[in-house]
């Protein structure tokens, strides 16, 4: 009995000696309560700058801020004209934007196409951040068919100056599953060059067949890849990352999930959509305890070791 009773008391004083670790993360800070999802955020000389996916009134919202912990407000349209392969009302999915050498800005963007009705990336530029962005040319960027839709594009700037467009291929039920690209862009950052290469694919049970929603960070040594798994419409939607020591690979993924709605206490439903900027990591979650809109929210991040920590 007292063999059973010290086992009990070492259990416990564990369990406990994890708690204030957990509890250090702290409540993630909600910054737009209202429809805002997909974020992508921008820190420019003229302070912070947030693009959204669409909504019904507005092709791509974008919102303000002089901090990353706002506040934010919410301001207008940066997308100025619909591309002229793009169906008007088929909606404007997870845009990215950065900034060129020559001070340019350039908006990727999924669109449906016209003809087929299937998702592709395109781009449009603008001298000012806030835009009105102009579509740059009457082609996609990527419009991949067997990749059955390709969504999510995300830019990265390499320590060497050199730019790469990240994005998603959707998959399909009957063939290979959702899957995470790279390729190089030029110094005009709308244009391809070189193979396109893939860095992992939804291959976890957990992921449900998906993954999307690619960033990347650079640290010390690695290459990190956050990316969100799962449906977005499910609570079990959760953000991700992997590991490698270069942007083309081999990347592995950690051992567990980063940002879940277990994990941030329920305070977030289905957290995703990651955008690490500034220490500080940005996404969307379910607001209202429904599925009508997703706001905008944050926590401090930092990379000890090469490895993210929340808090």
């Amino acid at each position: 009995m007292r063999l059973k009773a010290l086992l009990l008391a070492l259990a416990v004083t564990a369990a406990f000696a994890v708690a204030p670790e957990a509890a250090a993360i702290g409540a993630p800070r909600l910054l737009i309560n209202q429809d805002f999802p997909d974020p992508d955020v921008l820190k420019t000389a003229w302070g912070y700058f947030a693009f959204s996916t669409g909504t019904s009134a507005t092709r791509i919202p974008f919102a303000t801020a002089p901090a990353p912990e706002g506040p934010w407000r919410v301001t207008g349209d940066a997308l100025g004209a619909v591309p002229v392969w793009a169906k008007p009302d088929g909606g404007f999915w997870a845009p990215d934007v950065t900034q060129l050498a020559d001070g340019t800005f350039v908006l990727y963007f999924a669109a449906a196409q016209k003809t087929g009705g299937g998702m592709c990336l395109g781009a449009a530029t603008a001298t000012r951040v806030e835009g009105p962005y102009r579509p740059a040319g009457d082609r996609p960027l990527v419009c991949a068919p067997e990749d059955h839709g390709d969504i999510d594009p995300q830019t990265f700037v390499d320590a060497d100056g050199s730019r790469h467009l990240l994005y998603k291929s959707d998959g399909a039920p009957t063939g290979p599953p959702a899957a995470i690209w790279t390729q190089r862009l030029q110094a005009d950052g709308r244009t391809l060059t070189g193979p396109r290469t893939e860095l992992l694919r939804a291959d976890l049970t957990a992921e449900k067949a998906i993954v999307e929603a690619p960033s990347v960070v650079r640290t010390a040594s690695r290459y990190l890849l956050f990316y969100s798994a799962d449906t977005f419409r499910s609570t079990g939607y959760h953000t991700c990352y992997a590991s490698a020591p270069a942007l083309t690979g081999p990347f592995v993924k950690a051992d567990a999930q980063f940002l879940s709605t277990d994990l941030l206490g329920g305070k977030v439903d289905a957290p995703g959509g990651a955008d690490v900027v500034d220490g500080h990591i940005f996404f969307h979650g379910w607001l209202g305890g429904g599925r009508t809109a997703r706001g905008l929210y944050e926590l401090p991040i930092s990379f000890a070791g090469d490895v993210p920590k929340l808090g």
